[in-house]
């Protein structure tokens, strides 16, 4: 049982972070001002609103269960 609980966690978490980092990597794209254009107020809420849910994410391993899971919006 306790081995079924692993092999799962390290499958899910394989995918979820690979797919977590391609989806950050797609997120930087938007720096690029050649194809884009925002404000420093933008990316400052962007990069804010990233850091706040890795916070969050620290806070889950740490402690446990994450009650508010807030939405992201510009």
């Amino acid at each position: 049982m306790m081995a079924d609980k692993r092999e799962r966690f390290v499958a899910l978490a394989e995918k979820r972070v690979s797919r977590a980092i391609h989806e950050l990597r797609l997120i930087g794209n938007l720096s690029n001002t050649h194809n884009y254009t925002y404000t420093h107020d933008d990316a400052h809420r962007i990069v804010t609103a990233l850091e706040q849910e890795i916070k969050l994410l620290k806070g889950r391993f740490a402690a446990g269960v994450l009650k508010n899971q807030p939405k992201f919006k510009l």
